[in-house]
């Protein structure tokens, strides 16, 4: 027909399929939650400023839609891993373990997670060229050392650092440790103050600065009060050899008059030990022998050993650490800081009291 136009009616939309909880992008959560995607951004990212009805509505939207952060996207677009590597050589010691926790903890808080490297040798610098790879964002040392050169290595490439429990002669290298001068001194006075003529020394891992501070410390206190280290042994942190050294020192002199009649030990690991080899060998603590630890570790409080010793403040210097970290990463700069924490004599039965 002239004139006439044919209209073909046009088919109605199909309804959008359902987006895949595979395929939700964080524009998906902010149409539905009706905010910006920036909004979604901020949700998800710790520490970011967002209003609480916003980030309510971000993640009720985020939860319907089954969507999960990309997080290599973000490790890709803001050049972060939010990782930090700690680097432990001994997990025997029971102090670290309670530090890993807490550690992990507190850096989950702001947003970050812990990778662990465990390393057979106190020397980490093979170890960290490694890790590097990685692209964490700060480490944290536990009983391990640094060269000099691999420091400056990493200060050059603006990756904080911190020694946790250790102190450093390189400049370059943030340290967080407790009084361990301090320490070995307190336990110098207690002893001397308890009656002690003949205070012995075990040594943990002659190289380490915390070995070295809590034993310059018990020879400065014991001076001061006119004594000197009777004798010493080491057992390098480690519980066989402290046993071996506990019976290097008493082992010949169970009947003796001259044996020591009070020791010192460089960490409770090995206090342990000393405790254990000084009852098999016939002796009583404290009636025959005061020991003394160092850390005040979860198993100091047992019944079997209540061990009297030097209380680290763990959380402290946790606290300290961490804030290290985070204030370099948000200057973006390598700084060189040193904090030292305070510790506490902690009295239990294992050492003979003062008599005032």
């Amino acid at each position: 027909m002239d004139g006439v136009m044919i209209m073909t009616p046009i088919p109605p939309r199909p309804p959008a399929p359902p987006v895949s909880k595979h395929n939700v992008t964080s524009i998906d959560v902010a149409r539905l939650a009706e905010v910006s995607q920036s909004a979604v951004s901020r949700t998800f990212t710790p520490g970011a400023s967002v209003a609480p009805d916003t980030r309510a509505r971000v993640l009720e939207a985020a939860r319907k839609l089954g969507y999960r952060p990309n997080a290599i996207a973000s490790t890709l677009s803001s050049r972060r891993s939010r990782m930090i590597a700690v680097v432990l050589s001994n997990m025997q010691n029971q102090f670290y373990p309670v530090v890993v926790e807490t550690l992990s903890q507190r850096l989950q808080k702001d947003g970050y997670h812990v990778l662990l490297f465990i390393t057979e040798t106190e020397d980490a610098d093979e170890l960290l060229l490694e890790l590097m790879r990685y692209q964490v964002d700060g480490i944290v040392m536990a009983s391990t050392h640094l060269s000099s050169g691999l420091a400056q290595q990493i200060a050059d490439a603006r990756i904080p650092v911190v020694m946790f429990n250790r102190t450093s002669s390189k400049g370059s290298i943030s340290t967080v440790s407790s009084d361990n001068f301090g320490g070995g001194r307190a336990v110098a006075y207690f002893l001397a103050a308890g009656g002690h003529q003949r205070v012995a020394y075990l040594a943990g891992a002659e190289d380490s600065s915390t070995n070295q501070d809590r034993e310059s410390g018990l020879c400065a206190g014991l001076a001061e009060r006119g004594l000197r280290v009777f004798a010493r042994a080491v057992g390098n942190y480690e519980f066989e050899r402290a046993a071996h050294a506990t019976r290097e020192l008493f082992g010949g002199l169970v009947a003796s008059a001259d044996r020591p009649d009070a020791l010192f030990v460089a960490s409770d690991h090995m206090a342990f030990a000393a405790i254990d080899t000084l009852r098999a060998l016939g002796l009583r603590v404290p009636e025959d022998v005061s020991l003394v630890g160092f850390d005040d570790v979860p198993q100091a409080a047992w019944g079997a050993y209540s061990l009297t010793t030097i209380a680290q403040n763990a959380v402290s210097m946790i606290e300290a650490t961490v804030g290290m970290l985070l204030q370099q990463l948000a200057d973006d700069a390598v700084t060189r800081d040193h904090v030292v924490v305070p510790i506490r004599l902690v009295s239990r039965t294992s050492a003979r009291l003062p008599s005032s």
